[in-house]
């Protein structure tokens, strides 16, 4: 006598046959040899379908001359119904070509009335099932691929390498989803040498988590980027970003917040634009937030003014872009988030820090205060002076 293995549960079998007789002797060979089957019987497709049977048996046996089937019918319209239903032939015909034919359809099993005995009607359930599974997974491994190569392509347009090679500025970045299992969110930055030798740096958030405002944040930066390479006006830049925003978005209620820098040839200063988003972190001599005009984000009204501000910049110094993600965690006051306030302190407290490290380091303390992982996307520039201290 076949039992269900140590810790193997036992199965729930759907039978689909109209004769009675058939129905019992199914019934006692199933009991003889597995007493732990739990068996149900439908006397057509059409009764399987209807009453939704599919979705509570781990295996379908078949009949395929039930009432309002004929031939492979019965079986085509059970795998209609549930792609990934574990069916074993049952029938009367003993007909090589047409169990290779039902095979071909999608059955497990193609099993002869007659011939198949209680054990052997178990070892067809037990494999149909586990081939099932097996199927099943190889499916989910290959759905899980496709959306990690997905996430890449995406990770790619969102986290790019800064073209910044013949200037005199260096960047260091960070990036964390908030999206529980993704790599991407709506954050985005860059930083690149137009061709007027001017440093143009951005750092956006498209506001949603979604994977269609990641594509948009995405889109927004290589957009951006083209177009400082394309050398049009930095006060032009943001204008035209809106134009391509508010053309793409699917939802004419999104916006985006934006910071920008502009660092000329030779200057001592950085131009600075904010459009609702947090103002940069002046890192020296001591953390300084800048204090700049707000205008209003992406999408909100057009036409929009941006108002820059200068701020100058000595012989070291280094610049902190973010997004607000990493400022709406909690804070020192569990009842209060970190804010702008909270987020000096903590880079106070790391001004010995390597700038290289600092970005990490600083997200790092942050989720410590938090009390765990940040919600919201995340997002870190820093511009500094190249061959400047570290």
């Amino acid at each position: 006598m076949t039992r269900p293995l140590p810790g193997e549960a036992s199965h729930r079998v759907l039978l689909v046959e109209d004769d009675p007789g058939d129905v019992f002797l199914v019934q006692e060979l199933l009991a003889e040899t597995d007493p732990d089957i739990r068996l149900a019987v439908a006397g057509s497709v059409a009764e399987v379908v209807d009453r939704g049977l599919l979705p509570q048996a781990d295996c379908v046996l078949l009949d395929l001359n039930v009432p309002g089937s004929s031939g492979l019918d019965g079986l085509r319209d059970i795998l209609h119904a549930d792609p990934v239903a574990a069916v074993c032939v049952l029938t009367g015909l003993d007909d090589e070509h047409l169990g290779i034919a039902a095979v071909a359809v999608g059955a497990q099993d193609y099993l002869v009335k007659g011939k198949a005995d209680g054990a052997v009607l178990i070892r067809a359930i037990r494999y149909a099932v586990e081939r099932r599974r097996a199927e099943k997974s190889l499916i989910r491994l290959r759905e899980e691929q496709l959306a990690a190569a997905e996430s890449v392509r995406l990770e790619r347009g969102l986290l790019p390498s800064p073209l910044l090679a013949g200037s005199r500025v260096q960047a260091r970045s960070f990036y964390r989803s908030g999206r529980t299992r993704s790599v991407i969110g709506g954050d985005f930055f860059d930083a690149v040498l137009g061709p007027s030798g001017t440093v143009h740096a951005i750092v956006g958030d498209v506001c949603g988590h979604g994977p269609d405002e990641a594509a948009l944040g995405a889109l927004l930066r290589v957009s951006w980027r083209a177009l400082v390479l394309a050398g049009v006006d930095e006060p032009q830049l943001l204008p035209k970003l809106q134009e391509v925003f508010v053309s793409e978005r699917h939802d004419r209620m999104l916006f985006t917040t934006v910071c920008t820098v502009a660092i000329a040839p030779g200057a001592d200063e950085a131009l600075i634009r904010v459009a609702g988003h947090p103002p940069p972190v002046s890192l020296r001599p001591r953390p300084c937030a800048a204090q700049p005009r707000v205008g209003l984000p992406l999408g909100i009204a057009a036409p929009t003014d941006w108002p820059p501000i200068r701020i100058p910049l000595g012989p070291d110094w280094a610049l902190l872009l973010y997004t607000d993600g990493l400022i709406e965690g909690r804070g020192p006051d569990p009842e209060e988030p970190l804010w702008e306030e909270g987020l000096l302190m903590v880079l106070g407290e790391e001004q010995g820090t390597d700038l290289h490290e600092l970005p990490g380091r600083l997200v790092e303390r942050v989720q410590k205060i938090n009390g765990g992982p940040l919600v919201d996307d995340v997002a870190i520039l820093l511009l500094s002076a190249s061959g400047g201290a570290s």
